[in-house]
């Protein structure tokens, strides 16, 4: 019997606007002061950049690393905080935490840094929901939640897959992944285009598909 639900958080429990402010914003609006450029030649330049660099690669989720390399003086939490406002939790996602807190072990498992949980955490309570916080970036160096991603947090609280369900937004990364290990997991679409039997269109459906068993 599964003991343990895991959570994404961008996409799932929290909209996505705060990290794309921060990137899409907040770092070419910083180079384009100390540069003084125009804001959208400066977000090219710095999107560019961004490109280069690719999502196979850890540099591309360190905030730490572009401040340095776009040579800003300016420290991460300070930039994260001007954006603080722009972080919303799903309407549904207290209601069902509250509900799951004391019949299961809540851990967070995300593909963003540190820096961006910790932050996203704090302005929204949701921290005090989750017994562990996993980052596949922070924690183990990886740039995806590969098979090893979800076999680490495994032997991190040494369980076995089958006691662990796990929920997210990316078909790949949440739900194809670790069902190929035997974690159970559900597909979030919020879009409502995709149909099937661990496809969720709304974590109102996890409640009633978990707490009715």
């Amino acid at each position: 019997m599964p003991k343990i639900i895991s959570f994404d958080m961008d996409g799932t429990l929290v909209d996505p606007s705060f990290t794309d402010w921060v990137w899409m914003y907040g770092l070419p609006k910083l180079y384009a002061e100390k540069e003084g450029l125009p804001f959208e030649k400066a977000k090219l330049y710095v999107v560019s950049e961004y490109e280069k660099v690719g999502e196979g690669a850890i540099e591309w989720y360190d905030i730490q690393y572009w401040l340095r390399f776009f040579q800003l003086d300016h420290d991460w939490r300070s930039l994260l905080q001007t954006y603080v406002d722009k972080i919303h939790v799903y309407e549904e996602v207290d209601h069902l935490l509250d509900r799951l807190k004391d019949r299961y072990i809540l851990i967070l498992t995300s593909n963003a840094g540190k820096e961006f949980i910790e932050i996203e955490m704090k302005a929204t309570g949701l921290g005090k929901y989750f017994q562990h916080v996993f980052s596949a970036t922070s924690d183990f160096r990886m740039v995806k939640k590969t098979v090893d991603f979800y076999r680490h947090i495994c032997e991190a609280l040494c369980v076995n897959p089958q006691e662990i369900i796990h929920i997210g937004d990316h078909y790949e990364f949440d739900y194809l992944v670790p069902i190929s290990i035997g974690i159970q997991a559900f597909f979030l679409d919020r879009s409502g285009k995709e149909k099937g039997e661990y496809v969720l269109h709304s974590l109102k459906e996890l409640e009633r598909k978990i707490i009715s068993e």
